[in-house]
């Protein structure tokens, strides 16, 4: 009986000892909620009220979108090529660049013009745009935007893609045993590496459009300017002279250079006449010349012709 003491006790104890393991993982499982974290209260030690939380989220979710911005302005200018020039500077000033610049002086028969097409940091675009007006009369201002931001998504996770593939083929690359093994590696290697490459290169194009927004500047004199349709009966009766002594203006450019052609075909025309005057005067005379012939005459006789 006293040998069984100490084993029974020994029982109870670990007994025990589960009992008290499985309740604590018990509690440590319960459903006992953690205290809440005390919510900042308006204008407290936080530094924001809900409205600026708020207005901080949204200005995030502006910020990660891709937004492609084009533009046209038309300009009245007294010189175009001299605003053209202003205009460079202006683009250079705001870090952006001319991507290209067209420049047609005056003549006697056309007006000065002057046409740049203007990358503009997209941040600078409205500054550069009120710049531009200061440069004389706008005749028109026309903006397009266009959100590319699922597109960007895609290429950063394809090129992402992508390069974690190349990276594993070029570990199979180095463990590579047999030469059907390397060359099969590298040609699939060669491939990815090539679709990675093109991918970058569209991604690369698509941020540089983001970043920098294209504008188109038609720099013109008022000689080209776009005239307004009229509205009353003045500028109607205005409008119909201008139009009458453009076209009277314009017939007599069309005179001026068809009268030297003009002058050459009427001496040609001279020179025929006179050979066809002088032609027929001369089988006229031609005729008068030789003899009549006699109606009486009695006609030679068969024996006549016989002595002849």
């Amino acid at each position: 009986m006293r040998r069984l003491l100490p084993a029974a006790a020994a029982a109870a104890l670990t007994v025990l000892l589960f009992a008290g393991c499985s309740m604590g993982s018990g509690s440590e499982n319960s459903g006992v909620p953690e205290p809440a974290m005390p919510m900042p209260a308006e204008g407290g030690e936080s530094g924001q009220s809900a409205d600026e939380a708020a207005g901080d989220g949204d200005e995030g979710a502006t910020a990660s979108q891709s937004v492609i911005t084009t533009g046209r302005m038309s300009i009245t200018v007294d010189d175009p090529l001299a605003a053209a020039e202003e205009a460079a500077e202006l683009a250079g000033d705001a870090g952006g660049r001319v991507e290209s610049r067209t420049e047609q002086p005056g003549s006697g028969s056309s007006s000065p013009r002057a046409e740049l097409v203007l990358r503009v940091p997209a941040d600078e675009l409205d500054a550069v745009v009120d710049e531009l007006r200061g440069f004389g009369d706008v005749n028109g201002v026309t903006m397009n935007e266009s959100d590319v931001t699922a597109q960007r998504k895609d290429l950063d996770a394809r090129i992402e893609a992508l390069g974690a593939s190349v990276d594993r083929l070029e570990q199979l690359l180095a463990q590579a045993e047999t030469i059907t093994d390397l060359i099969a590696i590298e040609s699939e290697l060669t491939t990815r590496q090539a679709e990675l490459d093109s991918l970058t290169q569209q991604r690369d194009w698509l941020v540089d459009q983001v970043d920098y927004s294209t504008l188109t500047v038609e720099l013109i004199t008022v000689e080209t300017a776009p005239d307004t349709a009229p509205d009353d009966f003045w500028s109607g009766l205005a409008a119909g002279w201008a139009a009458l002594v453009g076209f009277a203006s314009a017939l007599g450019v069309a005179i001026g250079v068809l009268l030297p052609w003009i002058a050459v075909l009427l001496v040609l025309a001279a020179i025929v006449v006179l050979v066809v005057v002088l032609a027929t005067r001369g089988r006229r005379r031609a005729t008068s010349a030789s003899p009549p012939a006699d109606p009486q005459a009695p006609a030679p006789s068969p024996d006549d012709e016989r002595r002849a």
